[in-house]
């Protein structure tokens, strides 16, 4: 670290002392051991600059059962839907998971907004001037090793019928690296729905195994967790039949590697299913349940 340090010296001003700031994200080192990530300070400006820093907050990003069409009537050029959906986009994948269904949502009509999609947007602005101080916190005794958690929204857009993946991959107890997003073809059952998910979260699992292994010693298999039986069965059975052969080859993705040993896939109930937040609207009391399982908590309260 020393020789490290040096070297950097002759080329840049270094300051060094405790890490506060990274990639637009305040880090707070707790006495503990634990590290708090937000983006307050972020949050704040953002929701002044779309003027929506006195607006009522609400209780969750997205109201139930609204759906997002281009159909309906556009929005005017010179609201700054773009710009708004743009700032989202930055909180959701930096420190906010719980909004990364209802930002998923209002970007499917970036081309041609709608009034709806609008209202969509301040609604999920709303949301975060009630949780402005909201952010993930890593705990110091969290368990060490890698879980995933699959989901998804069968056949959830009205328009296309397309599913909805929800993935979420948690270390230390706390969430790392998460997305909600339409799935690429249409899926023909829940099952295949779920199995597409699975495949997704595979993915990314495997690309954090190889981020972890180059700094630290990867001692236990990652876990993936899915709530549908079929789909858990589909990842460990190598045969075929006529409900799955027309599936796309590169979705077999969980099967090989769970046949390769570099992945453990178990059933999980839906009560437990932490990427559901990432698939559809939530009422309040789950939304702020599963909310909190994915490490999302106040800084005030907790910090």
């Amino acid at each position: 670290m020393e020789q490290f340090l040096a070297v950097m010296k002759k080329e840049f001003q270094i300051k060094q002392g405790p890490l506060d700031t990274f990639l637009g994200m305040g880090i707070k080192v707790l006495s503990d051991g634990s590290i708090f990530a937000g983006q307050q300070a972020y949050t704040r400006h953002v929701l002044k600059r779309f003027r929506l820093d006195e607006a009522n907050a609400v209780s969750t990003p997205a109201a139930i059962n609204v759906s997002m069409e281009e159909n309906e009537e556009h929005l005017s050029s010179d609201i700054p839907y773009r710009e708004a959906v743009g700032a989202l986009m930055f909180l959701m994948t930096a420190t906010r998971p719980d909004i990364a269904y209802a930002v998923s949502t209002v970007a499917q009509v970036m081309d041609k907004p709608t009034i709806k999609a609008w209202q969509a947007v301040k609604r999920i602005f709303r949301y975060l001037r009630g949780t402005a101080d909201y952010g993930l916190l890593y705990q110091a005794k969290g368990e060490g090793f890698l879980k995933g958690y699959s989901d998804a929204d069968y056949a959830g857009d009205v328009t296309t019928r397309r599913s909805r993946t929800g993935v979420v991959c948690m270390c230390a107890g706390e969430a790392v690296l998460w997305h909600s997003q339409k799935q690429r073809s249409v899926a023909l059952s829940t099952t295949e729905a779920e199995y597409v998910a699975a495949s997704e979260a595979t993915k990314d699992m495997m690309w954090l195994m190889t981020l972890f292994a180059e700094v630290t010693e990867v001692k236990q298999k990652p876990i993936l967790f899915a709530d549908n039986m079929g789909a858990v069965k589909l990842s460990k059975n190598p045969e075929f039949h006529k409900r799955s052969k027309h599936i796309d080859v590169r979705f077999h993705f969980v099967r090989e590697k769970y046949n390769e040993g570099k992945i453990d896939i178990q059933h999980i109930d839906s009560e437990n299913q932490k990427a559901d937040i990432l698939t559809k609207a939530l009422p309040k009391t789950r939304f702020q349940n599963l909310r909190r399982q994915l490490g999302i908590v106040s800084e005030h309260i907790n910090c």
